[in-house]
């Protein structure tokens, strides 16, 4: 091989090297999902002590989107409702809701499917549709239906269902409780999507 070949073949590797490395670094760190209490909010920094017992730092933007949430009863779960439920899983393979939100029709398809979640082990979550409700002796059974896969849930009487509501940053109160969707940005994070208690109704998710 002549050097001209040489040089070119090294140029082309290390071209190849640097668009690898530059994929790598812009590809976007997995959300977070951050639950506690509000310590304060000052100016576009959100402080969070969370439940693990650290305190974080949030950004917010001007659009990021705030909500709350309001009590709904179990008997609104009708066929054709778009839910997220939260549950646990028995030691007999079936589910048991823990809490269920029920999303307005326009925010149909968030997060669709079946994944583990992190409310403790054995901690799952369906975002789907429900297909069928059928009342039973230990509460409803839900059978559900997402892209790829279905499943059916419990939901016994005493879980909380809800769905959103409206919220500001003039929400965003100390002592309040807080679940945020957010970006790891070094030792802070950004948030995507933030939901917070209002009237006395706390994010059960």
């Amino acid at each position: 091989m002549s050097i001209r070949s040489t040089l070119t073949a090294s140029v082309v590797t290390l071209t190849l090297a640097s668009i690898t490395c530059a994929a790598l670094a812009q590809t976007p760190a997995k959300p977070t999902r951050i639950r506690g209490d509000i310590v304060a909010l000052s100016a576009d920094t959100l402080t969070v002590h969370r439940r693990s017992g650290d305190i974080v730092k949030i950004s917010l933007k001007g659009d990021t989107p705030i909500n709350a949430l309001r009590n709904i009863k179990l008997q609104d779960i009708k066929p054709g409702s778009f839910v997220g439920t939260a549950a646990m899983t028995g030691v007999d393979g079936k589910l048991t809701a823990t809490e269920v939100l029920v999303f307005p029709e326009s925010a149909r398809g968030t997060g669709e499917g079946h994944y583990a979640w992190d409310l403790g082990p054995n901690s799952t979550m369906t975002n789907a549709n429900v297909d069928q409700v059928v009342q039973s002796t230990d509460g409803r059974n839900l059978k559900l239906s997402y892209k790829g896969g279905s499943n059916a849930v419990t939901v016994p009487e005493n879980v909380p269902v809800v769905t959103f509501a409206p919220a500001t940053r003039s929400d965003l109160q100390a002592g309040k409780q807080v679940f945020v969707v957010a970006s790891p940005m070094g030792s802070a994070y950004a948030a995507q999507r933030i939901v917070v208690e209002k009237n006395g109704v706390k994010p059960p998710m």
